[in-house]
């Protein structure tokens, strides 16, 4: 059986005893378990791809209480670093699965659900062999479309040029370009020092217009 190509790759990062702490402790409180029940939310409702260590998730959400958030993260130091910020912030907003995002989108999001969907600096994997790893594929761009809602908006950010264009290339295949997201989002730490080295950052919005 052939597996499928993962966009990521669980490297043994450290766990500081915080984050350790978080995954034991706090996971069971502010997670979400992967499941093949679909969430539901009277709310609007966005998802966030890649969380990382949490820093911007937990920024929008604590800026925006009349919205709820879900991060998508498999990394175990991000995932405790995000589940300590929602703690000290006191955010309920906010809750995380520490799952794979494609499974997640496909198995735990609702059809035409989703307010928004956050895709900010995702892996880029720059060397050209690497290309089919990299999550912005025709696939994820179709599922990604069939769970907003009409109006949704899909925001995402990258340093890379070469990944903008692609991305622009085959959202555009399923989505409509839009000018602003459903959020103001503040620079992360990627961005910051993808600006050091002088990257150019691309933001990218897209919506979902009616069938």
């Amino acid at each position: 059986m052939n597996r499928p190509i993962r966009s990521y790759v669980l490297r043994q990062g450290r766990t500081t005893p915080a984050q350790k702490r978080a995954l034991d402790e706090l996971l069971p409180k502010y997670g979400i378990a992967f499941s093949h029940e679909k969430v539901v939310c009277a709310r609007p409702l966005v998802l966030e791809i890649g969380s990382g260590m949490g820093e911007t998730t937990a920024e929008i959400a604590a800026a925006h209480p009349e919205v709820d958030f879900i991060a998508v993260e498999v990394h175990g130091p991000g995932v405790g670093s995000l589940l300590n910020r929602i703690q000290s912030g006191e955010l309920k907003n906010l809750r995380v699965i520490r799952h794979d995002a494609m499974d997640v989108l496909e198995n735990m999001i609702a059809d035409a659900s989703l307010a928004a969907i956050h895709l900010f600096f995702p892996d880029p994997w720059p060397k050209k062999r690497h290309h089919k790893r990299r999550l912005v594929q025709p696939a994820f761009a179709a599922l990604a479309a069939r769970k907003l809602k009409t109006g949704g908006i899909l925001h995402a950010a990258t340093d890379w040029p070469d990944y903008a264009e692609h991305m622009q290339h085959v959202f555009c295949a399923v989505l409509q370009p839009a000018t602003k997201g459903l959020v103001e989002r503040p620079v992360t730490k990627f961005e910051a020092r993808g600006r050091r080295l002088g990257h150019p950052i691309r933001e990218l919005f897209f919506t979902k217009g009616k069938s």
